[in-house]
Protein backbone atom coordinates (compact mmCIF):
# COMPACT_ATOMS: atom_id res chain seq x y z
CA UNK A 1 0.00 0.00 0.00
CA UNK A 2 1.04 3.39 -0.77
CA UNK A 3 0.40 4.94 2.88
CA UNK A 4 2.15 1.76 4.03
CA UNK A 5 5.02 2.40 2.32
CA UNK A 6 5.45 5.97 2.83
CA UNK A 7 5.61 5.18 6.80
CA UNK A 8 8.92 3.20 5.96
CA UNK A 9 11.54 5.79 7.01
CA UNK A 10 14.98 5.15 7.30
CA UNK A 11 16.71 6.77 10.73
CA UNK A 12 18.32 9.30 9.34
CA UNK A 13 15.03 10.75 7.27
CA UNK A 14 13.20 9.65 10.17
CA UNK A 15 15.75 12.33 12.02
CA UNK A 16 14.73 14.73 9.51
CA UNK A 17 11.06 14.70 9.62
CA UNK A 18 11.61 15.05 13.67
CA UNK A 19 13.46 18.25 13.18
CA UNK A 20 11.37 19.57 10.66
CA UNK A 21 8.10 18.74 12.36
CA UNK A 22 9.66 20.54 15.28
CA UNK A 23 10.70 23.59 14.09
CA UNK A 24 6.98 23.79 12.24
CA UNK A 25 5.15 23.33 16.41
CA UNK A 26 7.79 26.11 17.76
CA UNK A 27 6.94 28.35 14.80
CA UNK A 28 3.63 27.63 14.78
CA UNK A 29 3.43 28.91 18.60
CA UNK A 30 4.89 31.80 18.02
CA UNK A 31 2.79 32.85 15.55
CA UNK A 32 -0.83 31.86 17.52
CA UNK A 33 1.37 33.94 20.36
CA UNK A 34 1.33 37.00 18.54
CA UNK A 35 -1.58 36.91 16.98
CA UNK A 36 -3.45 36.92 20.41
CA UNK A 37 -5.07 40.52 21.40
CA UNK A 38 -2.46 42.38 23.37
CA UNK A 39 -5.20 43.01 26.15
CA UNK A 40 -5.79 39.21 26.53
CA UNK A 41 -3.08 38.08 28.41
CA UNK A 42 -3.87 34.67 30.21
CA UNK A 43 -3.04 34.57 33.61
CA UNK A 44 -2.11 32.07 36.37
CA UNK A 45 -4.58 30.14 37.68
CA UNK A 46 -3.85 31.72 41.24
CA UNK A 47 -4.10 35.03 40.16
CA UNK A 48 -7.57 34.58 37.75
CA UNK A 49 -8.70 33.14 40.90
CA UNK A 50 -7.48 36.44 42.81
CA UNK A 51 -9.72 38.42 39.76
CA UNK A 52 -12.63 36.51 40.17
CA UNK A 53 -12.65 37.13 44.35
CA UNK A 54 -12.42 40.88 43.56
CA UNK A 55 -14.90 41.03 40.94
CA UNK A 56 -17.53 39.06 42.84
CA UNK A 57 -17.00 41.16 46.23
CA UNK A 58 -17.56 44.14 44.08
CA UNK A 59 -14.29 45.97 46.73
CA UNK A 60 -11.27 47.18 46.29
CA UNK A 61 -9.50 47.91 49.52
CA UNK A 62 -6.75 49.82 47.68
CA UNK A 63 -8.85 51.78 45.35
CA UNK A 64 -9.58 55.85 46.89
CA UNK A 65 -13.27 54.78 46.43
CA UNK A 66 -12.79 50.98 47.39
CA UNK A 67 -16.96 50.28 46.72
CA UNK A 68 -16.76 49.33 42.77
CA UNK A 69 -20.76 48.04 43.41
CA UNK A 70 -22.19 49.76 41.28
CA UNK A 71 -19.73 49.01 38.44
CA UNK A 72 -19.67 44.84 39.52
CA UNK A 73 -21.85 43.96 36.83
CA UNK A 74 -20.15 46.08 33.63
CA UNK A 75 -16.35 44.39 35.66
CA UNK A 76 -17.57 41.19 35.23
CA UNK A 77 -18.81 41.41 31.97
CA UNK A 78 -15.59 42.53 30.94
CA UNK A 79 -13.63 39.65 32.37
CA UNK A 80 -15.87 36.83 31.81
CA UNK A 81 -15.34 36.62 27.71
CA UNK A 82 -11.80 36.02 28.52
CA UNK A 83 -11.89 33.77 30.92
CA UNK A 84 -10.26 36.19 33.77
CA UNK A 85 -7.20 36.80 31.69
CA UNK A 86 -5.21 39.76 32.54
CA UNK A 87 -6.11 43.05 30.57
CA UNK A 88 -3.53 45.76 30.79
CA UNK A 89 -0.75 43.37 31.89
CA UNK A 90 1.80 41.42 28.92
CA UNK A 91 4.88 39.68 30.40
CA UNK A 92 4.46 41.39 33.97
CA UNK A 93 4.81 44.69 32.09
CA UNK A 94 1.88 47.77 31.92
CA UNK A 95 0.78 47.62 28.13
CA UNK A 96 1.12 50.76 26.74
CA UNK A 97 -2.36 51.15 26.38
CA UNK A 98 -2.13 51.22 30.37
CA UNK A 99 0.41 53.27 30.48
CA UNK A 100 -1.58 55.86 27.74
CA UNK A 101 -4.93 55.51 30.37
CA UNK A 102 -2.53 55.94 33.85
CA UNK A 103 -1.51 59.37 31.88
CA UNK A 104 -5.01 60.42 31.17
CA UNK A 105 -6.58 59.69 34.47
CA UNK A 106 -3.57 61.30 36.29
CA UNK A 107 -4.35 64.73 34.35
CA UNK A 108 -8.37 64.19 35.00
CA UNK A 109 -8.69 67.89 36.97
CA UNK A 110 -8.02 69.18 32.94
CA UNK A 111 -11.38 67.90 32.33
CA UNK A 112 -13.43 68.65 35.41
CA UNK A 113 -13.37 65.75 36.92
CA UNK A 114 -10.94 64.81 40.15
CA UNK A 115 -8.09 63.09 39.58
CA UNK A 116 -8.15 61.38 42.56
CA UNK A 117 -11.34 59.77 42.12
CA UNK A 118 -9.38 57.56 39.13
CA UNK A 119 -6.46 56.83 42.06
CA UNK A 120 -4.37 59.42 39.96
CA UNK A 121 -1.54 60.31 43.11
CA UNK A 122 -1.37 56.13 43.65
CA UNK A 123 -0.56 55.01 40.01
CA UNK A 124 3.01 55.82 40.44
CA UNK A 125 3.21 53.52 43.16
CA UNK A 126 1.46 50.43 41.86
CA UNK A 127 3.87 51.06 38.97
CA UNK A 128 7.02 50.44 41.33
CA UNK A 129 5.27 47.50 43.08
CA UNK A 130 4.92 45.72 39.59
CA UNK A 131 8.57 46.13 38.45
CA UNK A 132 9.75 43.86 41.22
CA UNK A 133 10.64 40.94 40.12
CA UNK A 134 8.13 39.51 39.51
CA UNK A 135 5.24 40.75 40.78
CA UNK A 136 3.28 39.09 43.06
CA UNK A 137 -0.58 37.46 42.06
CA UNK A 138 -1.97 39.40 44.17
CA UNK A 139 -0.16 42.71 43.00
CA UNK A 140 -0.92 41.78 39.50
CA UNK A 141 -4.75 41.40 40.27
CA UNK A 142 -4.81 44.54 42.39
CA UNK A 143 -3.54 46.45 39.29
CA UNK A 144 -5.57 45.17 36.66
CA UNK A 145 -8.93 45.86 38.41
CA UNK A 146 -8.31 48.99 39.58
CA UNK A 147 -7.59 50.22 35.82
CA UNK A 148 -10.19 48.49 34.87
CA UNK A 149 -12.46 50.38 37.26
CA UNK A 150 -10.78 54.03 37.23
CA UNK A 151 -11.30 53.35 33.46
CA UNK A 152 -14.75 52.62 33.72
CA UNK A 153 -15.32 55.21 35.72
CA UNK A 154 -13.43 58.21 33.93
CA UNK A 155 -15.29 56.64 30.57
CA UNK A 156 -18.70 57.25 32.28
CA UNK A 157 -18.04 60.41 34.05
CA UNK A 158 -17.09 62.19 30.68
CA UNK A 159 -19.57 60.84 28.73
CA UNK A 160 -22.56 61.36 30.86
CA UNK A 161 -21.62 63.00 34.11
CA UNK A 162 -20.72 61.82 37.32
CA UNK A 163 -24.17 62.24 39.15
CA UNK A 164 -27.46 61.17 37.29
CA UNK A 165 -29.41 64.01 36.75
CA UNK A 166 -32.79 63.08 38.37
CA UNK A 167 -30.69 62.50 41.63
CA UNK A 168 -30.91 66.18 42.04
CA UNK A 169 -34.19 66.58 40.61
CA UNK A 170 -33.21 67.45 37.02
CA UNK A 171 -35.17 66.01 34.63
CA UNK A 172 -32.97 64.90 31.92
CA UNK A 173 -32.70 61.49 30.95
CA UNK A 174 -28.97 60.00 30.30
CA UNK A 175 -30.21 56.73 30.22
CA UNK A 176 -30.04 56.42 26.06
CA UNK A 177 -27.13 57.67 26.21
CA UNK A 178 -25.36 55.15 28.46
CA UNK A 179 -22.44 53.05 26.92
CA UNK A 180 -21.53 49.14 27.60
CA UNK A 181 -18.66 49.37 28.99
CA UNK A 182 -17.57 45.84 29.27
CA UNK A 183 -17.59 46.18 25.35
CA UNK A 184 -16.12 50.05 25.12
CA UNK A 185 -13.26 49.02 27.12
CA UNK A 186 -12.77 45.70 25.06
CA UNK A 187 -13.40 47.04 21.21
CA UNK A 188 -11.71 50.85 22.11
CA UNK A 189 -8.88 50.39 24.47
CA UNK A 190 -7.26 47.31 25.27
CA UNK A 191 -5.85 46.91 21.78
CA UNK A 192 -6.05 50.80 20.55
CA UNK A 193 -3.17 52.34 19.04
CA UNK A 194 -5.30 55.85 19.55
CA UNK A 195 -6.71 55.34 23.03
CA UNK A 196 -6.34 59.85 23.54
CA UNK A 197 -8.57 60.18 20.28
CA UNK A 198 -11.21 56.88 21.29
CA UNK A 199 -11.27 58.87 24.68
CA UNK A 200 -11.93 62.48 23.59
CA UNK A 201 -14.86 61.03 21.50
CA UNK A 202 -16.78 59.98 24.75
CA UNK A 203 -17.18 63.82 25.16
CA UNK A 204 -19.87 66.24 24.82
CA UNK A 205 -19.55 67.75 21.27
CA UNK A 206 -20.58 71.31 21.63
CA UNK A 207 -18.26 74.11 21.09
CA UNK A 208 -19.19 75.67 24.32
CA UNK A 209 -18.73 72.68 26.38
CA UNK A 210 -14.78 72.60 24.34
CA UNK A 211 -14.40 76.63 25.37
CA UNK A 212 -15.72 75.67 29.54
CA UNK A 213 -12.70 73.67 29.14
CA UNK A 214 -10.72 75.57 27.62
CA UNK A 215 -11.76 78.46 30.38
CA UNK A 216 -10.68 75.62 33.04
CA UNK A 217 -7.16 75.41 32.38
CA UNK A 218 -6.99 79.26 32.16
CA UNK A 219 -8.74 79.93 35.39
CA UNK A 220 -6.40 76.82 37.18
CA UNK A 221 -3.25 79.20 36.42
CA UNK A 222 -5.39 81.96 37.29
CA UNK A 223 -6.01 81.02 40.86
CA UNK A 224 -2.26 79.71 41.13
CA UNK A 225 -1.66 82.98 41.15
CA UNK A 226 -4.20 84.55 42.99
CA UNK A 227 -3.16 85.65 46.54
CA UNK A 228 -5.94 85.87 48.01
CA UNK A 229 -5.76 89.73 48.75
CA UNK A 230 -9.04 90.97 49.19
CA UNK A 231 -10.13 94.71 47.79
CA UNK A 232 -11.36 96.87 50.62
CA UNK A 233 -15.42 96.89 51.09
CA UNK A 234 -16.87 100.68 52.11
CA UNK A 235 -19.70 101.99 53.59
CA UNK A 236 -21.06 103.61 50.04
CA UNK A 237 -20.08 102.62 46.82
CA UNK A 238 -17.00 103.91 45.11
CA UNK A 239 -17.94 106.42 42.69
CA UNK A 240 -16.08 106.55 38.92
CA UNK A 241 -13.55 109.72 39.57
CA UNK A 242 -12.80 109.44 43.81
CA UNK A 243 -10.02 108.06 45.21
CA UNK A 244 -10.24 104.58 46.29
CA UNK A 245 -7.87 102.97 48.86
CA UNK A 246 -7.88 99.41 46.94
CA UNK A 247 -6.90 100.86 43.67
CA UNK A 248 -3.43 99.25 43.07
CA UNK A 249 -4.90 95.54 44.16
CA UNK A 250 -8.42 96.16 41.64
CA UNK A 251 -5.76 96.97 39.07
CA UNK A 252 -3.87 94.00 39.77
CA UNK A 253 -7.03 91.79 39.53
CA UNK A 254 -8.30 93.28 36.25
CA UNK A 255 -5.02 93.01 34.56
CA UNK A 256 -5.14 89.04 35.96
CA UNK A 257 -8.45 88.73 35.10
CA UNK A 258 -8.63 90.26 31.40
CA UNK A 259 -10.78 92.65 32.06
CA UNK A 260 -8.36 95.70 31.82
CA UNK A 261 -5.96 95.82 28.96
CA UNK A 262 -2.50 95.97 29.78
CA UNK A 263 -2.08 98.78 27.40
CA UNK A 264 -4.40 100.61 29.50
CA UNK A 265 -3.56 100.44 32.83
CA UNK A 266 -2.65 103.40 35.38
CA UNK A 267 0.01 103.67 37.50
CA UNK A 268 0.00 101.17 39.92
CA UNK A 269 0.76 103.08 42.72
CA UNK A 270 -2.55 105.45 42.34
CA UNK A 271 -5.08 105.61 44.18
CA UNK A 272 -7.64 107.16 41.50
CA UNK A 273 -10.24 105.02 40.28
CA UNK A 274 -10.67 106.97 37.26
CA UNK A 275 -11.68 106.18 33.72
CA UNK A 276 -9.74 103.14 32.10
CA UNK A 277 -10.94 101.41 35.55
CA UNK A 278 -14.12 102.26 35.14
CA UNK A 279 -14.40 100.72 31.64
CA UNK A 280 -12.66 97.37 33.28
CA UNK A 281 -15.12 97.12 36.21
CA UNK A 282 -18.22 97.85 33.31
CA UNK A 283 -16.54 94.74 31.83
CA UNK A 284 -16.26 92.70 34.78
CA UNK A 285 -19.42 93.53 35.90
CA UNK A 286 -21.25 92.71 32.38
CA UNK A 287 -19.17 89.82 32.91
CA UNK A 288 -20.71 88.44 36.34
CA UNK A 289 -24.47 89.40 35.74
CA UNK A 290 -24.41 92.44 37.76
CA UNK A 291 -25.51 95.97 36.37
CA UNK A 292 -22.94 97.67 34.57
CA UNK A 293 -22.97 100.78 36.42
CA UNK A 294 -18.97 101.34 37.07
CA UNK A 295 -19.57 102.28 40.32
CA UNK A 296 -18.08 99.19 42.98
CA UNK A 297 -20.56 98.82 45.56
CA UNK A 298 -21.24 95.59 47.71
CA UNK A 299 -21.76 93.28 44.64
CA UNK A 300 -19.41 94.34 42.83
CA UNK A 301 -16.80 94.06 45.50
CA UNK A 302 -18.23 90.64 46.47
CA UNK A 303 -17.94 89.49 43.03
CA UNK A 304 -14.17 90.85 43.08
CA UNK A 305 -13.54 89.14 46.45
CA UNK A 306 -14.61 85.99 45.35
CA UNK A 307 -11.42 83.46 45.41
CA UNK A 308 -10.43 82.64 41.77
CA UNK A 309 -10.78 79.11 43.14
CA UNK A 310 -14.38 79.33 43.64
CA UNK A 311 -14.92 80.41 39.62
CA UNK A 312 -12.37 77.09 39.14
CA UNK A 313 -15.72 75.00 40.79
CA UNK A 314 -18.03 76.94 38.85
CA UNK A 315 -16.41 76.16 35.88
CA UNK A 316 -16.38 72.11 36.64
CA UNK A 317 -19.88 72.24 38.14
CA UNK A 318 -21.17 73.46 34.53
CA UNK A 319 -18.63 71.16 32.95
CA UNK A 320 -20.74 68.33 35.08
CA UNK A 321 -23.75 69.73 33.82
CA UNK A 322 -22.97 69.74 29.86
CA UNK A 323 -22.83 66.19 30.03
CA UNK A 324 -25.69 65.61 31.21
CA UNK A 325 -27.44 67.19 27.81
CA UNK A 326 -28.67 65.10 24.85
CA UNK A 327 -25.96 65.15 22.21
CA UNK A 328 -28.12 64.99 19.73
CA UNK A 329 -31.26 66.58 18.27
CA UNK A 330 -33.74 66.10 15.92
CA UNK A 331 -33.91 69.66 15.31
CA UNK A 332 -32.07 72.88 16.72
CA UNK A 333 -33.10 73.64 20.09
CA UNK A 334 -34.27 76.21 22.04
CA UNK A 335 -31.82 76.90 25.42
CA UNK A 336 -32.52 78.66 28.45
CA UNK A 337 -29.73 79.03 31.10
CA UNK A 338 -31.81 79.86 34.61
CA UNK A 339 -28.95 81.84 36.70
CA UNK A 340 -28.05 83.81 33.17
CA UNK A 341 -31.67 84.80 32.37
CA UNK A 342 -30.98 84.25 29.33
CA UNK A 343 -32.63 82.17 25.82
CA UNK A 344 -30.62 81.27 22.99
CA UNK A 345 -32.06 79.60 19.88
CA UNK A 346 -30.05 77.55 17.46
CA UNK A 347 -29.94 77.14 13.81
CA UNK A 348 -28.98 74.29 11.54
CA UNK A 349 -25.48 74.75 11.32
CA UNK A 350 -24.75 75.21 15.46
CA UNK A 351 -24.83 78.67 15.90
CA UNK A 352 -26.75 80.85 17.74
CA UNK A 353 -29.66 82.44 15.66
CA UNK A 354 -31.02 84.38 18.40
CA UNK A 355 -30.23 85.43 21.97
CA UNK A 356 -32.68 87.43 24.05
CA UNK A 357 -33.25 87.94 27.96
CA UNK A 358 -35.64 85.57 30.31
CA UNK A 359 -37.23 85.94 33.66
CA UNK A 360 -37.54 82.80 35.42
CA UNK A 361 -39.63 81.80 38.84
CA UNK A 362 -38.70 83.29 41.98
CA UNK A 363 -36.08 81.69 43.78
CA UNK A 364 -38.16 81.01 46.65
CA UNK A 365 -41.25 78.51 45.91
CA UNK A 366 -41.53 79.02 42.33
CA UNK A 367 -38.31 77.91 40.78
CA UNK A 368 -38.53 76.90 37.50
CA UNK A 369 -37.55 73.89 36.49
CA UNK A 370 -35.05 72.04 34.78
CA UNK A 371 -36.25 69.48 32.28
CA UNK A 372 -35.85 68.85 28.30
CA UNK A 373 -38.98 68.62 25.74
CA UNK A 374 -40.28 69.72 22.53
CA UNK A 375 -42.53 73.07 21.69
CA UNK A 376 -45.41 71.62 19.28
CA UNK A 377 -47.14 74.72 18.94
CA UNK A 378 -47.83 78.81 19.24
CA UNK A 379 -50.77 80.18 20.55
CA UNK A 380 -51.11 83.98 19.63
CA UNK A 381 -53.19 85.96 22.30
CA UNK A 382 -53.72 83.62 24.68
CA UNK A 383 -56.35 82.87 27.73
CA UNK A 384 -54.25 82.34 30.74
CA UNK A 385 -55.61 79.27 32.86
CA UNK A 386 -54.18 80.30 36.20
CA UNK A 387 -52.65 77.07 37.68
CA UNK A 388 -54.10 75.24 40.34
CA UNK A 389 -51.20 76.63 43.08
CA UNK A 390 -52.50 80.33 42.52
CA UNK A 391 -56.01 79.29 42.05
CA UNK A 392 -55.61 78.18 45.95
CA UNK A 393 -53.09 80.45 47.31
CA UNK A 394 -53.66 83.64 45.30
CA UNK A 395 -57.21 83.89 43.60
CA UNK A 396 -59.28 82.54 45.96
CA UNK A 397 -58.28 84.62 48.74
CA UNK A 398 -58.19 88.18 46.45
CA UNK A 399 -61.86 87.59 45.96
CA UNK A 400 -62.47 86.80 49.58
CA UNK A 401 -61.43 90.03 50.15
CA UNK A 402 -62.68 91.71 46.66
CA UNK A 403 -65.72 89.87 45.19
CA UNK A 404 -65.21 92.26 42.34
CA UNK A 405 -61.49 91.45 41.71
CA UNK A 406 -62.38 88.95 38.57
CA UNK A 407 -64.09 91.67 36.76
CA UNK A 408 -61.39 94.52 37.68
CA UNK A 409 -58.09 91.70 36.66
CA UNK A 410 -59.67 91.08 33.31
CA UNK A 411 -60.47 86.97 34.66
CA UNK A 412 -63.49 85.16 34.31
CA UNK A 413 -64.92 81.71 36.11
CA UNK A 414 -65.58 78.46 33.92
CA UNK A 415 -66.04 75.18 34.26
CA UNK A 416 -63.74 72.14 33.83
CA UNK A 417 -65.29 72.11 30.39
CA UNK A 418 -64.24 75.51 29.96
CA UNK A 419 -67.79 77.26 29.48
CA UNK A 420 -67.74 80.39 31.07
CA UNK A 421 -69.58 81.17 34.43
CA UNK A 422 -69.28 84.77 35.26
CA UNK A 423 -66.63 87.53 35.11
CA UNK A 424 -68.41 89.70 37.01
CA UNK A 425 -69.13 89.91 40.59
CA UNK A 426 -68.73 86.82 42.45
CA UNK A 427 -71.71 85.27 44.33
CA UNK A 428 -71.41 83.18 47.34
CA UNK A 429 -72.11 80.15 45.79
CA UNK A 430 -69.43 80.15 42.71
CA UNK A 431 -66.58 81.28 45.42
CA UNK A 432 -67.39 77.67 47.41
CA UNK A 433 -67.49 75.98 44.17
CA UNK A 434 -64.10 77.84 43.44
CA UNK A 435 -62.51 77.18 46.75
CA UNK A 436 -63.49 73.57 45.84
CA UNK A 437 -61.74 73.29 42.91
CA UNK A 438 -65.02 72.72 41.22
CA UNK A 439 -64.43 76.01 39.12
CA UNK A 440 -61.59 77.41 37.90
CA UNK A 441 -60.10 80.97 37.08
CA UNK A 442 -58.83 82.57 33.13
CA UNK A 443 -57.71 85.56 32.08
CA UNK A 444 -59.44 86.81 29.46
CA UNK A 445 -56.69 87.76 26.06
CA UNK A 446 -55.25 90.97 25.66
CA UNK A 447 -52.70 93.30 26.49
CA UNK A 448 -52.92 93.60 30.43
CA UNK A 449 -52.87 89.37 30.19
CA UNK A 450 -50.10 87.93 32.30
CA UNK A 451 -49.21 86.08 29.44
CA UNK A 452 -48.67 88.53 26.77
CA UNK A 453 -49.79 88.38 23.57
CA UNK A 454 -48.19 84.76 22.46
CA UNK A 455 -46.98 81.36 24.32
CA UNK A 456 -45.10 79.09 23.00
CA UNK A 457 -45.69 75.53 23.86
CA UNK A 458 -44.02 72.31 25.04
CA UNK A 459 -46.61 70.14 26.78
CA UNK A 460 -45.06 68.76 30.41
CA UNK A 461 -46.04 67.88 33.98
CA UNK A 462 -44.86 71.66 35.37
CA UNK A 463 -47.12 73.38 33.25
CA UNK A 464 -44.22 75.43 32.64
CA UNK A 465 -44.16 77.31 29.07
CA UNK A 466 -42.57 80.61 27.16
CA UNK A 467 -44.37 83.65 26.86
CA UNK A 468 -44.68 87.30 26.38
CA UNK A 469 -45.40 89.67 29.11
CA UNK A 470 -46.98 92.95 29.85
CA UNK A 471 -44.43 93.65 32.16
CA UNK A 472 -41.51 94.80 30.29
CA UNK A 473 -39.75 97.03 32.57
CA UNK A 474 -38.94 93.78 34.79
CA UNK A 475 -36.24 92.88 31.75
CA UNK A 476 -34.20 95.75 33.05
CA UNK A 477 -32.69 94.14 36.00
CA UNK A 478 -29.47 92.42 35.91
CA UNK A 479 -31.41 89.81 38.62
CA UNK A 480 -34.85 88.41 36.72
CA UNK A 481 -36.26 85.36 39.04
CA UNK A 482 -39.99 87.21 39.75
CA UNK A 483 -42.73 84.94 37.79
CA UNK A 484 -44.02 81.58 39.40
CA UNK A 485 -42.22 79.15 37.32
CA UNK A 486 -43.18 80.23 33.68
CA UNK A 487 -40.30 81.55 31.56
CA UNK A 488 -40.96 85.59 30.45
CA UNK A 489 -39.46 86.23 27.22
CA UNK A 490 -38.30 89.48 26.00
CA UNK A 491 -38.20 89.81 22.55
CA UNK A 492 -41.17 87.13 22.33
CA UNK A 493 -42.24 88.22 18.70
CA UNK A 494 -39.00 87.38 17.54
CA UNK A 495 -38.80 84.00 19.08
CA UNK A 496 -42.23 82.87 17.51
CA UNK A 497 -40.89 84.11 14.16
CA UNK A 498 -37.91 82.24 14.85
CA UNK A 499 -39.97 79.13 15.01
CA UNK A 500 -42.20 79.10 12.51
CA UNK A 501 -39.18 80.20 10.13
CA UNK A 502 -39.82 77.04 7.87
CA UNK A 503 -43.34 78.66 7.77
CA UNK A 504 -42.83 81.30 4.88
CA UNK A 505 -45.97 82.99 5.15
CA UNK A 506 -45.35 83.72 8.91
CA UNK A 507 -43.20 86.86 8.68
CA UNK A 508 -42.06 88.91 12.22
CA UNK A 509 -44.67 91.54 10.33
CA UNK A 510 -47.38 88.64 10.60
CA UNK A 511 -46.65 87.76 14.00
CA UNK A 512 -46.42 91.18 15.27
CA UNK A 513 -50.04 91.95 13.86
CA UNK A 514 -51.45 88.20 15.19
CA UNK A 515 -50.25 89.21 18.41
CA UNK A 516 -51.39 92.76 18.30
CA UNK A 517 -54.94 93.35 16.71
CA UNK A 518 -55.49 89.40 15.46
CA UNK A 519 -57.98 86.96 16.79
CA UNK A 520 -57.74 85.51 20.53
CA UNK A 521 -56.42 82.26 21.35
CA UNK A 522 -54.95 81.12 17.89
CA UNK A 523 -53.18 78.41 17.87
CA UNK A 524 -50.60 77.38 15.16
CA UNK A 525 -48.90 74.47 15.01
CA UNK A 526 -45.32 73.61 14.32
CA UNK A 527 -44.11 71.59 11.34
CA UNK A 528 -41.66 69.81 13.49
CA UNK A 529 -41.00 69.84 16.81
CA UNK A 530 -38.70 72.22 18.03
CA UNK A 531 -36.51 70.70 21.50
CA UNK A 532 -36.40 73.01 24.18
CA UNK A 533 -33.95 72.64 27.29
CA UNK A 534 -34.46 74.53 30.48
CA UNK A 535 -30.86 74.53 31.97
CA UNK A 536 -28.52 75.46 34.72
CA UNK A 537 -25.09 76.32 34.80
CA UNK A 538 -23.13 79.26 36.62
CA UNK A 539 -20.90 79.55 34.51
CA UNK A 540 -21.04 80.47 30.40
CA UNK A 541 -18.28 80.71 28.13
CA UNK A 542 -19.02 82.84 24.76
CA UNK A 543 -18.36 82.72 21.31
CA UNK A 544 -15.95 85.78 22.20
CA UNK A 545 -14.15 82.87 25.16
CA UNK A 546 -15.42 85.75 27.31
CA UNK A 547 -16.24 84.08 30.78
CA UNK A 548 -18.89 84.77 32.07
CA UNK A 549 -20.39 83.94 36.01
CA UNK A 550 -23.84 84.08 37.44
CA UNK A 551 -24.81 83.42 41.10
CA UNK A 552 -25.81 80.18 42.43
CA UNK A 553 -30.04 81.59 42.88
CA UNK A 554 -31.36 78.06 43.32
CA UNK A 555 -28.49 76.54 45.15
CA UNK A 556 -28.19 74.03 42.44
CA UNK A 557 -24.65 74.76 42.63
CA UNK A 558 -24.29 73.41 46.48
CA UNK A 559 -26.83 70.83 46.00
CA UNK A 560 -24.43 68.91 43.59
CA UNK A 561 -21.05 69.84 45.24
CA UNK A 562 -22.19 68.39 48.18
CA UNK A 563 -23.30 65.10 46.64
CA UNK A 564 -19.75 64.80 44.70
CA UNK A 565 -17.70 65.45 47.96
CA UNK A 566 -19.42 62.04 48.79
CA UNK A 567 -17.58 59.88 46.42
CA UNK A 568 -18.07 57.25 45.08
CA UNK A 569 -20.49 55.31 44.16
CA UNK A 570 -22.44 58.07 43.25
CA UNK A 571 -26.16 58.21 42.70
CA UNK A 572 -27.15 56.77 39.30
Amino acid sequence: MVLQSNLLLSPKRLCLVVLLLTAFLTVTSVTNLEAQPRGANDAAPETKAILREIVAAGRLANLRWPNFSDYSAQVKSFYEPSDYALAWLHNNEPTQQAQTLIEMLQQADNKGLNAEDYDGPRWPARLARLRQSPPSPDEQAYFDVALTVCVMRYVSDLHIGRVNPRHLNFNLDVGPKKYDLALFLREKLINSVTVQAQLDGVEPPFAGYKRTQQALQHYLELARQDNGEQLPVSAKPVEPGSAYIGTPHLIRLLLLLGDLPPNAAPAKDSNLYGDALVRAVKHFQQRHGIASDGRLGQETLKQFNTPLSFRVQQLRLTLERWRWVPYQFPQPPIVVNIPEFRLRAYDTNGKIGLVTSVIVGKAYRHRTPVFERNMRFIVFRPYWNVPPSIHRSEIVPAIQKDRSYVAKKGYEVTTREGAVVTAGVITEDVLQQLGAGKLLVRQKPGPSNALGLVKLMFPNEYNVYLHSTPTQKLFSQSRRDFSHGCIRVEQAAELAAWVLRDKPEWTLERVRAAMESGKDDVQINLSKPVPVLILYGTAVVDEENQVHFFNDIYGHDAALEKVLSQGYPYPG
